[in-house]
């Protein structure tokens, strides 16, 4: 059947069952209802499949078709550690709570219909049960494969499956107990039964150094080899640019040129150039062409595609594109001539925009320059670095005199700057953590910051006035219920904001940020304001950026390591070497929606994999720590505990019933526990001294125990 008449069909009787159907049907009924002749019935069972495998319609014991009770709502099973789950539904705030009575064989990530048993009320949310399981979320399930005499099992690393996959021995692969591998799930049980399967890939012995970063890598499905064919077409590129590439390009090569980056990074996808007259500035953000090289539907473009984006994890890159490229001839590397798209911006002193060009260029990087060493040069004044660099330290001054007056201008507007610090995580050679630090931002990469910000937001205004297809990097307004919800509780705090028409404009987040700096409960109202915001997306639509109060936002800067960024590089040069036909144009109109959802996509589970993998190795580096007392600051206060975080950037938990000498009950207004006969309290940002007491790197949990001071 043709796939458009697939989907009218299913349209048809979709709108038949929920509007006239007064009593259950047979397909025959049906079939007689909608004068769907005898040869088609096998076409018409193919769609009422469709319709009940998509919970849009339900069949009975005896064969009937029916619409489902009101109270029947499909959704996403969410698994918990706790042998309870959540529903989740599209366009709804509010999950379903499912108590382990009512999960009846559901597995997390299913697709469930769920039927309400309890509406919420007060702090209760709805609460249901599954009735049936839709489609199945995991085929594929990564863990610890455990041996016995005549059968096996994977534990799996997700806690949230809450059941071990049963493994007949002729389906191991001869694994050994403490193998991570990846198993296929081939029946999926029921409430009294567990999921059994086979194993389909052995990725190594548990204390086998990398085996446990690579089997987070197998749970996201996030791809690591690249495959012969695309690795054949890889070779086939040339190792340097070619005499024929130069041509029609803007020649920057006798411009003092720098990249600035961390010091292990081999991806360099931007470069900086800068000049003063007397007029202003006139800044140079150069950025690596790839799209010279990744043809759009080419073998290596699919792939790049499917990526999304590069995965960056303590000890290794997963990236986007191969080494050749990613680390070769698109890397801005020093002293070799890349081929570069370059926005070139003009500004007054006051960090006005008074003009500017986008266009093809050459360029050859005059330095690689760290991060560490720009700083100890514009901040420590650094004798040595002084005399290393003497030749830029001029230019860097500039940078950081444009950077600053661009960042003030756009904290004026409102743009809200979250400076949360990052883990620093250093491995050994056998893949232990051996010392974990805040990796603080600091001038040098403020100023790579700053300039960043300004070619995409040139970029997207540029494109969006022109009017034709592009990708944008969206950030919407926050919900106004969350907001109201943050009023409430910075309340507690003597903390206020002003929200009209139930809508907050960032200025106000932005001074909120600014009242709390410095206080105790910091950490805990940053993090709140953070969680009460939406998540940034692409779209093709140019809704604005709410986080940095701009109205126009793309990502122009990293193509080596997201696709979105390489798609518009390709709009761009077809725009500038006056290719953008209407078919074209209608080309991307086609395709961008998906390219946008897929980047969004692929961004959240490379975000869920790095975050994931920190924990793990942060909990891994404590088991070397038990019975050690550091200093903390109490980060957060729930009804369970305290929770505590080290400067290291570690966090863990004081368990309120490990707290001697009284029972501690939680203030949910003021976020406190207080003693209740020795009216002691602990309260968000206090200092205190903890003892770590155990550590699990499998949960990637942390627990705590005070220390009287």
């Amino acid at each position: 059947m043709d796939a458009d008449i697939f989907e009218k069909r299913k349209k048809t009787i979709d709108e038949l069952v929920h509007d006239k159907f007064y009593v259950p049907m047979k397909a025959k009924e049906i079939a007689v209802l909608l004068n769907i002749p005898k040869e088609n019935r096998e076409d018409l069972m193919q769609v009422l499949d469709a319709l009940v495998s998509e919970g849009r319609i339900s069949v009975t014991a005896k064969g009937k078709y029916t619409k489902y009770p009101t109270d029947v709502i499909t959704g996403t099973f969410c698994g918990t550690q706790k042998g309870i789950g959540f529903v989740t539904v599209e366009n709804e705030e509010d999950d379903i709570f499912i108590p382990e009575s009512g999960i009846n064989g559901a597995l997390h990530n299913d697709l469930v219909n769920v039927r309400i048993t309890r509406q919420a009320a007060g702090d209760k949310r709805r609460e249901g049960v599954v009735v049936k399981v839709l489609k199945r979320g995991l085929v594929r399930v990564v863990g610890t494969y455990e041996a016995g005499e005549r059968f096996g099992f994977v534990v799996p690393d997700n806690q949230r499956l809450m059941r071990d996959i049963f493994i007949p021995k002729d389906g191991s692969m001869e694994a050994q107990s403490g193998h991570k591998v990846i198993a296929v799930i081939d029946d999926y049980g029921d409430e009294r039964h567990n999921p059994s399967g086979h194993i389909e890939e052995i990725i190594g012995h548990v204390n086998d150094p990398g085996a446990d970063i690579m089997s987070v890598v197998a749970g996201y499905e996030i791809p690591s080899e690249f495959s012969e064919e695309i690795m054949d077409y890889v070779a086939k590129l040339p190792n340097s640019v070619l005499s024929s590439e130069y041509e029609g390009r803007k020649d920057f090569r006798d411009l003092l040129t720098v990249t600035i980056d961390g010091e292990d990074a081999k991806d360099l996808d931007d470069a900086i150039s800068i000049e003063k007259n007397d007029r202003g500035y006139t800044l140079y953000v150069h950025i690596a062409d790839v799209s010279e090289y990744v043809k759009e539907r080419s073998v290596l473009d699919c792939e790049a595609l499917e990526r999304g984006t590069s995965v960056y994890l303590v000890d290794r890159v997963i990236p986007m594109l191969p080494h050749k490229l990613s680390n070769g001839i698109c890397s801005l590397n020093q002293g070799e001539d890349r081929l570069t798209l370059s926005c070139v911006m003009e500004y007054d002193y006051k960090g006005n925009q008074t003009g500017h060009e986008i266009c093809e260029s050459v360029i050859n990087v005059d330095r690689r320059m760290s991060y560490t060493a720009v700083k100890k040069i514009l901040e420590d004044r650094d004798p040595e670095m002084m005399t290393e660099y003497s030749d830029f330290i001029g230019m860097f001054e500039l940078m950081n005199e444009l950077s600053a007056i661009l960042r003030e201008k756009r904290h004026k507007r409102g743009s809200i700057d979250f400076d949360f610090p990052e883990s620093k995580i250093r491995l050994n050679e056998k893949g232990v953590p051996v010392e974990i630090k805040a990796y603080e931002r600091n001038v040098a990469t403020k100023i790579i910051e700053d300039f960043m910000l300004a070619a995409n937001e040139t970029v997207a205004e540029d494109y969006f006035w022109q009017g034709n297809p592009f990708v944008y990097r969206t950030h919407d307004n926050p919900d106004p219920r969350k907001i109201l919800e943050l009023c409430t509780f910075i309340n507690n705090f003597g903390y206020s904001i002003h929200v009209g028409n139930e809508e907050v404009h960032p200025k106000e987040l932005q001074k909120l940020l600014e009242n709390i700096s410095g206080s105790q409960e910091e950490n805990l109202l940053s993090r709140l304001t953070l969680r009460s915001m939406k998540r940034a997306q692409y779209s093709t639509e140019c809704s604005g950026h709410f986080g940095l109060a701009a109205r126009y936002y793309t990502h122009f800067t990293s193509p080596i390591r997201r696709y979105p960024d390489l798609q518009i590089h390709r709009i761009i040069k077809e725009n500038l070497r006056g290719k953008f036909t209407p078919s074209r144009i209608s080309h991307y109109a086609e395709i961008l929606p998906d390219v946008a959802k897929q980047a969004s996509v692929t961004e959240r589970r490379a975000d869920d994999a790095e975050r994931e993998v920190e924990k793990m190795k942060k909990a891994e580096y404590m088991t070397a720590h038990i019975g050690e007392v550091f200093d903390g600051v109490i980060s957060g206060v729930t009804a369970r505990g305290l929770y505590v975080e080290l400067e290291n950037t570690i966090e863990g938990m004081v368990s309120a019933a490990s707290i001697e000498g009284d029972y501690y009950a939680f203030d949910d207004k003021k976020f406190e526990l207080i003693g209740e006969k020795t009216h002691i309290t602990y309260r968000l940002g206090e200092r205190v001294k903890v003892k770590c007491i155990s550590a699990d790197k499998a949960l990637r949990i942390i627990d705590f125990k005070l220390v009287k001071q």
